[in-house]
């Protein structure tokens, strides 16, 4: 096959995308973040970086690290829960026949902040309020669970199950139930801990309850005779407003806070990229399927590009010289890793996706005095989600290369 002119493979984090090709940096993307995050390091613990430094983040499967780390680009979100990490707040966590014992366990970032939650000896409702927040329109909670003497617990707004919430079993790591339209998730972590999530619809001035149960039968509180020393261990608490899925770990103390939104553009120059013919690969995969565009593209203008960019349930591929000249779209699933392939030639286009091709375009011209690579397009539809490579070669590639280099 082939060399590329341009080749991207995350392997470092820094102020820049760094590509292994060319030798010379012209490749880099120039990367922003105006504020702290937080990744998945090697170890599966989650792990802030600086403001301005890129992320590498590591897949989980099944609670363990497998396989090679992404670039993670996300858009901005703010953790309206302000103290993520301490229940022992008051003014954050209201308590209902329950008590707090606090540094009980080894977290998810690897030290000893995780507290306990311990139903009392009462036959009541056991359970923990977030901060009351003012909600208004969709809202993705997540926090981060571990089973002891309890395995079920139930995580709803507004004390109505009905609006929205869902019961988690974080044994066995099984949603049990879901209620009111509710998108929940469960997702393992290392060392018996699970990342519980739920994206559902508020509004007004309301709290999120967090309720023990005896069982998984149910979303809603549950009155139940406790023990007085049964719990489970829970931390990491995240509530963004106005977030249509969960972004990752955003850590407070005592105020909300805000991650901001991550760009990575500008690779490459006018003599990296060839007008007459090329190819242009990407290994992504989104964070959401939602009706955000999220865009790859080599461009000079709106009226010269070509590039690609996930839209819902599909990805929708174009080639742009004053008007467009080639244009098509192929459903898939945005969320899961897919290879992708853009070839550009006067009169021969093609769409590859994982080792098929999908479309072809038999007439057009091609785009002059493409620049840059960039993780956008001319209408600011910035990508999210995981980045495992990009390839750009100068000129048009065989059918059995373009399999080649799109088969998962």
């Amino acid at each position: 096959m082939a060399k590329p002119k341009l080749a991207l493979i995350p392997a470092t984090q820094g102020s820049k995308l760094y590509s292994v090709l060319p030798a010379d940096g012209v490749g880099d993307f120039t990367f922003s973040r105006g504020s702290a995050a937080t990744r998945i390091n090697k170890d599966g613990l989650i792990e802030t970086v600086a403001s301005g430094v890129s992320r590498l983040n590591y897949p989980l499967i099944d609670g363990v690290v497998n396989g090679c780390p992404s670039h993670l680009l996300e858009p901005q979100s703010l953790n309206s829960q302000t103290n993520s990490e301490d229940l022992t707040v008051a003014s954050s966590y209201p308590l209902g026949a329950v008590s707090i014992s606090s540094n009980q366990a080894i977290s998810p970032n690897g030290t000893l902040n995780a507290d306990k939650l311990v139903e009392s000896n009462t036959n009541g409702r056991h359970e923990l309020y977030g901060k009351s927040l003012s909600f208004s329109g969709t809202t993705s909670v997540s926090f981060f669970a571990k089973a002891a003497e309890r395995r079920y617990i139930s995580v709803f707004a507004g004390g109505n199950p009905a609006v929205g919430g869902a019961t988690f079993d974080v044994q066995d790591g099984l949603i049990t139930l879901s209620s009111g339209g509710t998108t929940s998730n469960i997702e393992k972590y290392p060392n018996g801990w699970y990342k519980c999530s739920f994206t559902s619809t508020f509004s007004g001035t309301q709290n999120v309850y967090y309720c023990l149960r005896d069982n998984g039968n149910a979303v809603d509180v549950q009155t139940y005779q406790g023990d007085g020393t049964s719990g489970m261990y829970l931390w990491g608490f995240q509530t963004e407003i106005g977030q249509s899925y969960p972004t990752s770990y955003i850590p407070t103390s005592g105020s909300a806070v805000t991650r901001a939104a991550e760009t990575a553009n500008g690779s490459g120059d006018a003599s990296t990229f060839n007008d007459s013919s090329g190819v242009l690969m990407a290994e992504i995969s989104a964070l959401v399927s939602d009706s955000t565009a999220k865009a790859i593209t080599i461009n000079q203008s709106s009226t010269n590009e070509l590039g690609f960019y996930y839209y819902q349930s599909r990805i929708d591929a174009y080639v742009i010289s004053g008007t467009s000249q080639f244009s098509t779209t192929f459903f898939l699933n945005p969320n899961t890793n897919n290879k992708i392939s853009l070839k550009y030639k006067v009169n021969d286009f093609a769409l590859w996706v994982n080792g098929v091709e999908v479309a072809t375009g038999s007439s057009g011209t091609t785009p002059s005095g493409l620049n840059k690579l960039e993780f956008t397009d001319s209408f600011s539809n910035n990508f999210y989600g995981n980045i495992k490579q990009i390839q750009y070669f100068d000129s048009a590639l065989t059918d059995a290369e373009l399999q080649a280099l799109t088969t998962i």
